[in-house]
């Protein structure tokens, strides 16, 4: 049958997928809170979880007037017994370098090797427990190879810690430990045993350097446990999201939209900036950095940067917190529109173009598109061809929206040449004399040919006659020939 030494010594050789949770402390027990509820004496900062441990009764406690036929009784009552996997008491009597020895009472001193001693590497026995210091243990071997009994500190305190833990974590309590390690993906946390808390769950805003964290003693939550697989997963973050849970309700409650504050930059993303405003953070979207085009906000702040910024919108029920550091500064529109009207030639400078056009900024904030067909007095295919990024253009201002705050510009309008095409008078177009109708009339006839009309009919009728086609017609050749000068469109006069 397994033991719970034997459950902790496979899940040290064979290593969890997690990192491994055994125990250890530099105590007798562990930095565990426990809520008072589940402790029999609050007073009490070691609590002790499960079945007490076995100790040998002294012989001092023996009454002295004992008959001989009770003296051997009593002894037998001061004879320890116990088997593998039991949890003893006892006291330290002598350390070396890698074992320490202790009294539990019983024929010989128990051994206890420095693998059992702690979890934590590289420690000497005198950095974990001292002369006659009071220490639980756990029976190994009760006889190894040598006729030496094998005890364990760490797995004592292991079955000990983990019913606390399950007892926290049942209570949505928390447990205190030291950082001893930094592992890939987060820290090892000496609790007792060894928990593993994230790197993404060690404070509120991810922790790029976990070294600093070393020796920390700190405070979390317990997220998940696992005895089968010894995992015990810890959360600081969560911890610290409770504690400040009060603060941040008191900071949204005296927070009021419209009112102007000043804070730092505490992160810088694609889509904005947040700011800590002294007790939670907000955001400052793109679009409301600067009033000039932003591409990408670390263009206009950076981490650490004091920031006066404007309260925009306040969700209390999600706590988020829209900031504005534009609205905070005078509006450069206004002051162009009071400035400017259409019609007024200026000095600007390229700083898009696309397809349809290209966009010049004419001061700080203010921007307004010169359309394809306004870039050159000849035809233009593409505005790359034409402008580039950065260059100086003079523009005149063609139209002016004050509602959706847009500008329109004209490069070609602003130019001399378009200014003298503009003022030219160009020749008049020559027209022809007014012809009255009765003019025309008389024009179209003298323009119709005139011939004999005699002369005409015999050379029909002659040509009828060699063809025999006379006879078709009931009146006769002369009424073909009629029909024959119709058709090829002869006017009779």
């Amino acid at each position: 049958m397994e033991t719970p030494a034997d459950k902790v010594d496979n899940a040290q050789d064979t290593g969890p997928a997690t990192p491994e949770a055994t125990p250890d402390t530099p105590v007798s027990l562990p930095p565990v809170v426990v809520p008072t509820e589940m402790v029999d004496n609050p007073d009490d900062d070691n609590p002790v979880m499960g079945p007490p441990a076995i100790k040998a009764r002294s012989v001092s406690s023996l009454p002295d007037d004992l008959g001989p036929e009770d003296f051997e009784a009593a002894i037998a009552e001061t004879v320890l017994e116990f088997k593998e996997g039991d949890i003893l008491e006892g006291h330290v009597v002598s350390m070396g370098q890698d074992e320490v020895l202790v009294d539990i009472g019983y024929k010989s001193e128990g051994v206890v090797p420095l693998k059992e001693l702690s979890i934590r590497k590289n420690v000497t026995p005198d950095q974990i427990v001292s002369i006659g210091q009071k220490i639980e243990v756990l029976v190994i071997d009760k006889e190894d190879e040598h006729g030496r009994l094998i005890l364990s500190k760490k797995r004592a305190l292991y079955e000990r810690v983990w019913g606390q833990i399950e007892a926290v974590k049942e209570n949505k309590g928390t447990v205190r430990g030291t950082v001893i390690e930094v592992v890939k993906g987060g820290l090892i946390v000496d609790i007792g045993l060894r928990g593993f808390l994230p790197a993404s769950l060690v404070d509120l805003r991810r922790v790029r350097d976990l070294d600093p964290f070393v020796g920390e003693d700190i405070e979390a939550k317990v997220i998940e446990l696992d005895r089968n697989r010894n995992n015990v997963v810890l959360s600081r973050r969560a911890y610290l999201e409770e504690a400040q849970a009060e603060q941040r309700g008191a900071f949204l409650s005296n927070l009021t939209v419209g009112e102007t504050r000043t804070g730092s930059v505490s992160s810088v993303v694609n889509f904005g900036a947040f700011v800590d405003l002294g007790g939670m953070d907000g955001l400052v979207h793109v679009s409301e950095l600067s009033w000039k085009h932003v591409n990408h906000p670390s263009e206009v702040v950076k981490v650490g940067q004091k920031v006066t910024v404007k309260v925009l919108e306040i969700d209390r029920n999600r706590e988020r917190i829209s900031l504005s550091i534009k609205q905070t500064t005078a509006d450069p529109w206004q002051a162009f529109s009071r400035q400017h009207e259409v019609g007024t030639v200026l000095e600007g400078e390229v700083i898009k173009t696309v397809p349809f056009g290209a966009f010049v900024a004419v001061g700080d904030g203010v921007e307004g598109l010169v359309h394809v067909s306004e870039i050159a007095m000849h035809r233009v295919e593409s505005p790359e061809l034409e402008l580039s990024i950065g260059q100086r253009v003079k523009v005149k201002l063609t139209e002016m929206d004050e509602g959706r705050r847009r500008v329109s510009f004209s490069i070609k309008q602003a130019l001399p040449e378009f200014s003298a095409r503009q003022s030219g008078h160009r020749p008049p177009r020559r027209r022809r004399p007014a012809v009255s109708e009765f003019e025309r009339a008389d024009t179209q006839e003298e323009k119709q040919p005139s011939f004999d009309v005699d002369a005409s009919l015999e050379t029909i009728l002659q040509e009828l006659k060699e063809r025999g086609i006379g006879r078709r017609y009931p009146g006769g050749a002369a009424h073909e020939a009629a029909a024959v000068g119709h058709r090829r469109g002869h006017r009779f006069r």
